[in-house]
Order: structure tokens, then C-alpha cells, then sequence
């Protein structure tokens, strides 16, 4: 056996590869635990709760501005702007923006892309009914097609379906996706993602991602409108979605399917060898692993001290060594072309 099958091998990453924003995240943590820790950020740095009226306008009016025509704000859901239908434009002049009562065709509006009413209680215009975060541009008449339908799988442009259901558009999924996860992640029960999204929830390992949302965020990459929109609102509540900085974080959360990651560390195979605990490290039989990514496929060989093959059995996060004689074990891991090695004494 190679003496380098011995060695603990070192961190790989560099956390300066992370903004400074999420430096007191420790992403060795999955599930909930990442969640409950990003929670605690936005949350935190939330610093600024804007008033609907006239907040709310104040920052539409710059954050949803369209990068090929500042001229013009993005409508949420749009797809053509040279078929003379107004209500599905895609774009729409900034100073035309409406908010009274009675019609306001041909003008755009406020959308709370999670309906107010699915709130648990329902979205209030303090707090989560005022989070920009969730507030889009969208086209008056849109904006009533959309109403407060439950959002659904689907292809092609936006459009209504049976069952009272509605799907954003290819242009729009992804967008939709990572609202929702920072509005549950930023709100709780309050904001769940269960009543906003349908379909199943096998992904996640407690049921509270849609798998749309999941596969939208994959399948609809981040824009460089939704990153300069990250920055504008940061500038203006003191929060950021995480979820647009790092698309990845829904996997390690929810699981499912591999996102983009933005900051090409936390999906590769070293990283995810070492966000790998093993312990206890002194042990009668068995150990376990920490944070080890569903994704991942890890393999398992345990020598001993004299670097001959010991026996073990795999289950789950479980490696039991019990069938071997007391004494010094080094289990090697290895996902990919990635390995690491970890010490263990059988007692």
C-alpha cells in the first residue's frame, strides 16, 4: 500500500472564494442546520424594512430596471413586446407605473410574486408583504392572471392552467425558485413553500421544498439582472438572497438536483469530502458520518496500521469496523477522484 493512503489530507478551498457577506456561515453544514444558519443572516442583516408606499415603488423603480434600456423596468411573467398586446409585454417604460384604484391598463404594478393571501397568516404590507425581495414589476392586467394562483410545472411562455394554477414562464422559473426559498428561509411557516409551489416534495428529506422549485433553479440559471437586483435591494433593506449568490445552497439544503455553483467550491468533490466528519474517533465498533452529500458518491476502504484491507459494513452514514482486532484504522473515503483519509482507534 502507498504511504500517501496514510496521510490526513489538507483543505483544498480558499473561503476568500466567498463574499464577505456569508462570512459567519460555516457551510460544512447541510439541511436544516445551513438553513437555520442562513436564517439567522437575512434575518439579521435585515436592517431596513421599506414601506410599501412609497418604499416599495422607490426600489422597483430601480432595481427591475431593464440592462439592455434602463429607460425601462422588466415586467415579471412578460414575454413580447411587438405583438400590440399590452398585457404580456415583457417591458415596459419606469415612469408608467400605476397606483390607484380603478384601471391601470397599460400601466405596471407591484407583484407579490408569494401571493399574499397563501401567507400563513397572510403577507401584511409591513414585513414580508413589503420584502422587495419578492416584489417584481409586472403588467396590471398580468398581474390579475396571475392573482394568487399556486404556481405549477409547465413550459413555454406564461399562462394560467386548470385547477386555479399558473406557470411563470421559461424566462421567469428560476427567479420565482430562489424567491421562494429565501422567503421561506427569511419567514418560516409563514412563508412555506409547500403553499405556493405544487406538486411533490421528494427531494427534501423533510418535505418543505416543492421538487419545481428544485428543478426550476437548475433549469432557469441565475441572470446577471437577478445579481445586479441582489445588490441594488442589499443596498436598500441591507439583506441579500442567498439563493441568487450561490444557486448551490438549495442542493445542500433541500437536495435534488445539482445547481449551478456560482463560487465553484461547494459543489466539487474535495469540497464535499471535506465538510465530512467522522466520529467518534476512539470507538467499540462503529462510526459515523457527518455532512455527507446525498449527491455524492463515496466509496469506503478501512486499513490498518499495517496497511492491510480490515473488514467493514456500510449502512447508510454508518461504517462498522467491529470485525477486526483492537487498534489503530484508517478509513479512506473517496468521492470521484477525491480522497481523505480519517484515524480511528478500535478499542
Amino acid at each position: 500500500m502507498k504511504k500517501t493512503l496514510l496521510l490526513f489530507l489538507l483543505p483544498f478551498y480558499c473561503l476568500a472564494q466567498i463574499p464577505e457577506y456569508y462570512s459567519t456561515i460555516d457551510f460544512t453544514l447541510t439541511g436544516d442546520a445551513l438553513k437555520d444558519e442562513l436564517a439567522e443572516l437575512i434575518t439579521e442583516t435585515h436592517t431596513t424594512e421599506l414601506i410599501y408606499t412609497p418604499d416599495v415603488w422607490n426600489a422597483l423603480r430601480q432595481s427591475d430596471l431593464d440592462p439592455d434600456n434602463p429607460q425601462n423596468v422588466l415586467l415579471f411573467y412578460g414575454y413580447n413586446d411587438t405583438d400590440n398586446v399590452v398585457s404580456n409585454d415583457r417591458t415596459r417604460d419606469v415612469s408608467l407605473s400605476c397606483n390607484r384604484t380603478g384601471s391601470c391598463i397599460g400601466y405596471w404594478v407591484r407583484e407579490h410574486v408569494y401571493a399574499q393571501s397563501l401567507g400563513e397568516p397572510d403577507l401584511e404590507r409591513e414585513g414580508p408583504g413589503s420584502d422587495a425581495h419578492h416584489l417584481r414589476a409586472i403588467d396590471s392586467q398580468m398581474n390579475g392572471s396571475r392573482n394568487n394562483r399556486k404556481f405549477t410545472a409547465g413550459s413555454g411562455n406564461s399562462h394560467t392552467l386548470p385547477g386555479d394554477l399558473f406557470y411563470p414562464g421559461d424566462e421567469w422559473k428560476g427567479d420565482v425558485a430562489r424567491m421562494m426559498m429565501y422567503m421561506y428561509v427569511r419567514y418560516q411557516e409563514q412563508c412555506a413553500a409547500t403553499r405556493v409551489g405544487t406538486g411533490s416534495t421528494d427531494y427534501s428529506t423533510f418535505g418543505d421544498m416543492p421538487d419545481i422549485f428544485l428543478e426550476w433553479n437548475v433549469q432557469d440559471p441565475v441572470s446577471q439582472y437577478e445579481r445586479n437586483r441582489n445588490t441594488v435591494l442589499e443596498g436598500m433593506q441591507g439583506n441579500r438572497n442567498p439563493f441568487i449568490d450561490e444557486p448551490y445552497l438549495a442542493t445542500l439544503i433541500w437536495n435534488g438536483p445539482n445547481a449551478q455553483d456560482n463560487w465553484q467550491l461547494l459543489a466539487t468533490e474535495e469540497y464535499a469530502l471535506n465538510t465530512l466528519v467522522v466520529y467518534p474517533t476512539v470507538t467499540t465498533g462503529k462510526v459515523y458520518l457527518q455532512n455527507a452529500t446525498a449527491q455524492a458518491g463515496y466509496t469506503y476502504i478501512v486499513y490498518n496500521s499495517l496497511g492491510q484491507q480490515a473488514n467493514m459494513a456500510v449502512s447508510n452514514n454508518e461504517i462498522d469496523i467491529d470485525n477486526n482486532a483492537p487498534g489503530m484504522y484508517f478509513i479512506n473515503i473517496k468521492n470521484g477522484s477525491a480522497t481523505k483519509t480519517f484515524k480511528v482507534i478500535l478499542n
